[in-house]
């Protein structure tokens, strides 16, 4: 027999088999020796309290041996002579839809304008030592997408745009560890992401879809409103009559493309601001109330919001035992993001700190049409490049200096590998943005006791938390509300923020597709 319970319990019970059956056999008047196995289903913490918390839902294994279940593929057939479908973008949006497509029937023919992971890594270092930008292999496009430097961060408030533990299953299948089925706020590692990554292109390889690396797009075909298929940078075409276009927040020149073409594009609202760096045993002692960070406690993390003058200032990628990395996508910018290995073991931490952007911010730049807020982004990024000497190195400043307009007299070692240059950051944003993003900080100051310090790090820019333009397709069909057989899909698209919102997004355009042509 099996019993479902919820249970709150120490961080050192939750992680003492034995400890656990003892307290859930006294809390719940049974027998000790009946139990056989608790299975934890659930877990989150409730460190809202100095005495900390961990919620546990448990499944009761009563005189009933435990087997454990294997997450296996779905059933997937041969599709190697089925009907090709466009897959442009090897990010999560892409490689999910490539998938699903093979789940219903059809042949997958995905296009990645960067490498794969292993020859990728290549270029992520050149980037930091040498200060070089691959155009097309970098931290934002590559196998994998931006996705794969992420850190592998799992949490959505997108529940009801999809399955989400059907694509938790599909990374469990492909290599993930099965506690991201079972955290609150599931989290891989960029360490290990590489090989699930691997795994699914494998998979995609295995039954019958092509993977291509080192594939730029360079023209989508149009026949009569329809898409006839695409034009890479060698100048080889790939027809087809439906694409899904999977590009990422990154892809500018695809933006640029559309807007050259007459494809309706939209600008819209983003956010943009700086990534602040603080030790992370400062974060734990706040979050966790304490001086020592418990061993049955993994490195803290924290997510805040304000509201500074009706603009939105709000935490975004906090990065927990994690690095800052450098992001940029074209020489002549500077960009920052963050991640964490598996273990979050680093001992720094970092978050990206963003205001919310109105259409109206972008005025300055109406000439550009729906591309006002890319330019609006891209300014920032070369300004800081200029500011920080024209390298990969990133403007920076002391946390309590950049709230007061201050230069900084130095610069602690950071996490960022190119280096630092003192910057006051007033230099790199439009006035209301870096004072929207001074005021936010002193309000995080007054709610988290210490995080206003002047040992913690300010880094400019965190520019590409989401895209600055939507490509409008249609709600129920989910093509382009202009061109035919196109589907925009994914974050780069506007319609998704994080791994798995991405990948939910890829699976609804290739389900789409398949009930236009049909498969198995």
């Amino acid at each position: 027999m099996q019993q479902e319970f919820q249970i709150q319990v120490s961080p050192d019970v939750a992680q003492n088999h034995e400890q656990l059956k003892l307290l859930i056999a006294k809390k719940n008047r049974l027998q000790y020796n009946e139990i056989k196995h608790v299975e934890i289903l659930k877990r989150s913490i409730d460190a809202r309290k100095k005495n900390i918390k961990i919620n546990l839902k448990v499944n009761v294994y009563l005189q009933e041996d435990f087997i454990e279940k294997t997450i296996e593929l779905p059933n997937y057939k041969d599709v190697s002579n089925a009907k090709e479908i466009i897959v442009i973008g090897a990010g999560p949006a892409g490689l999910f839809a490539a998938l699903k497509l093979i789940e219903k029937g059809l042949k997958p023919i995905v296009l990645e304008r960067g490498k794969n992971v292993q020859e990728r890594r290549r270029d992520l270092v050149a980037i930091t030592k040498n200060h070089l930008v691959n155009e097309d292999s970098n931290y934002c496009f590559g196998e994998g997408g931006a996705g794969t430097y992420s850190d592998g961060k799992l949490y959505t408030r997108s529940k009801k745009r999809g399955d989400v533990n059907q694509i938790l299953n599909l990374l469990i299948a492909h290599g993930a560890t099965k506690n991201i089925a079972v955290d609150a706020h599931p989290h891989i590692g960029t360490n290990k992401l590489p090989k699930i990554i691997q795994a699914i292109r494998q998979t995609i390889l295995d039954y019958g879809g092509k993977v291509i690396f080192n594939t730029r797009v360079e023209d989508i075909l149009i026949k009569s409103n329809s898409v006839a298929g695409i034009k890479t940078q060698n100048g080889d075409i790939i027809n087809s009559d439906k694409i899904i276009l999977a590009t990422g927040h990154s892809a500018r020149d695809i933006f640029k493309l559309l807007y050259k073409k007459g494809i309706q594009i939209e600008a819209k609202s983003f956010a943009l601001g700086v990534r602040v760096e603080h030790s992370q045993q400062l974060i734990d002692s706040i979050q966790y109330h304490c001086k020592t960070r418990s061993e049955y406690l993994p490195p803290a993390p924290y997510s805040i919001v304000k509201q500074i003058k009706n603009r939105g200032v709000y935490s975004f990628c906090m990065c927990p035992g994690g690095v800052i990395a450098p992001c940029a996508t074209a020489p002549g910018e500077v960009v920052t993001n963050g991640w964490s290995p598996s273990k979050r073991d680093q001992l720094t931490s970092n978050s990206g700190i963003v205001v919310e952007l109105k259409l109206e911010d972008f005025t300055q730049f109406r000439d550009k049409g729906p591309l006002a807020g890319l330019e609006f982004q891209k300014q920032i990024e070369k300004k800081s490049w200029h500011l920080a000497g024209e390298t990969q190195k990133v403007p920076a400043q002391r946390l309590v200096d950049f709230t007061r307009g201050r230069l900084s007299n130095s610069i602690p070692n950071t996490s960022y590998m190119p280096g630092t240059t003192s910057v006051e950051l007033g230099k790199v944003f439009p006035k209301f943005l870096h004072q929207t993003l001074q005021e936010g900080f002193k309000q995080f100051g007054k709610v988290m006791r210490g995080y206003l310090t002047n040992e913690a790090v300010v880094h400019a820019p965190e520019s590409r938390s989401s895209s600055p333009v939507r490509i409008p397709r249609d709600r129920k069909t989910l093509e382009h509300i202009q061109i035919k057989g196109l589907y925009p899909c994914g974050e780069g698209a506007g319609y998704a923020g994080g791994i798995i919102s991405a990948a939910i997004d890829g699976e609804k355009c290739a389900e789409q597709i398949s009930l236009v042509v049909g498969g198995f």
